[in-house]
């Protein structure tokens, strides 16, 4: 073969000089870069929290579709019924009661003054312990498979780091006071029945542990208990609770509806979802109907039952 032309010869000389500078460089670069490879970036964790050992923290829970799914006054109110303790007569009034209510779509305070007064007329006249030993029966018949595990996990988390854990609700006290203990923990912030010598008067202490008065009693039980509430939790659905939520350092929104999940979301709040599709357990009542919501219970139980037969 003939060799190349010199002048070919020159040219390609300096562009085999460059490709060759490139090719060593990058090698270069590939070994280095290789041999000081950045670590992986690291996801920061939360911080452990619970806090094990603070004894100035402590966790409050609502109940009704946080704690559990549903209204413990609807399983209370089936319970109720079951055992004969209002009329299908009464059903009537409390169920067109409970239907103003979700038409008006507000409290209005002699509204739910009327409903509070019919609901505490089925127990009026009832002696407490009664009252609490059924409660123990209706826990076992219809509250405790709906408990959330993952709610439970939680609570139980604080219980582990040596912190005590209350239920805060606008249940009845003693209906509160049940799952409470069945559930190990400390006990239970409710709605307080008026009893004189044992026996319901059919009236209340003050008014239904319900929004601003769950935040009452939560500021309250922290203050006996000398706790900082910036060290504690608390763990709600309901944008009813915002004031609860807002006392702690550390709130929680549990199965939130949609008013809290968008409040959360902005105040940078946690937020944990036990639902099957982000769909919240509904059995026919509101939760803001407080003590009333015994009435709609009671009235869908009929319906539960008729179902049945």
């Amino acid at each position: 073969m003939a060799p190349a032309p010199q002048w070919f010869t020159r040219r390609r000389r300096p562009a085999t000089a460059r490709s060759v500078l490139a090719g060593e460089a990058a090698a270069e670069a590939a070994r280095k870069s290789s041999q000081e490879a950045p670590e992986p970036e690291q996801i920061p964790e939360e911080p452990e929290f619970p806090v094990p050992g603070d004894d100035t923290a402590a966790a409050f829970f609502d109940l009704d579709n946080t704690v559990m799914q549903g209204a413990a006054l609807f399983h209370f109110g089936r319970g109720l019924y079951k055992r004969h303790f209002f009329h299908k007569r009464d059903l009537a009034r409390f169920a067109w009661q409970q239907i103003y209510f979700r038409l008006a779509g507000s409290e209005n305070p002699e509204h739910m003054a009327d409903v509070r007064n019919s609901a505490l007329s089925i127990v009026q006249g009832h002696r407490v312990a009664e009252l609490m030993s059924i409660g123990e029966e209706i826990y076992d018949e219809y509250m405790a498979e709906r408990v959330w595990p993952g709610t439970r996990a939680l609570a139980q988390a604080h219980l582990d780091a040596g912190q005590k854990v209350w239920l805060v609700t606008a249940a009845p006290v003693e209906t509160a006071t049940i799952i409470a203990r069945r559930l190990g923990l400390t006990g239970a912030l409710g709605t307080v029945a008026e009893s004189v010598g044992g026996v319901y008067t059919g009236k209340l202490v003050g008014e239904p542990l319900h929004g601003p008065a769950k935040a009452e009693a939560v500021r309250a039980l922290a203050a006996a208990e000398g706790l900082d509430l910036s060290h504690c939790a608390a763990y709600s659905d309901s944008s009813n609770d915002i004031p609860m939520l807002s006392l702690v350092g550390h709130p929680y929104a549990i199965n939130p509806d949609s008013r809290l999940r968008k409040h959360a979301k902005e105040q940078g709040w946690r937020l944990r979802d036990y639902r099957t599709g982000r769909k919240a357990v509904k059995i026919g009542i509101p939760a803001a109907a407080g003590v009333g919501a015994l009435a709609g219970g009671a009235a869908a139980a009929v319906a539960l039952q008729r179902r049945r037969r």
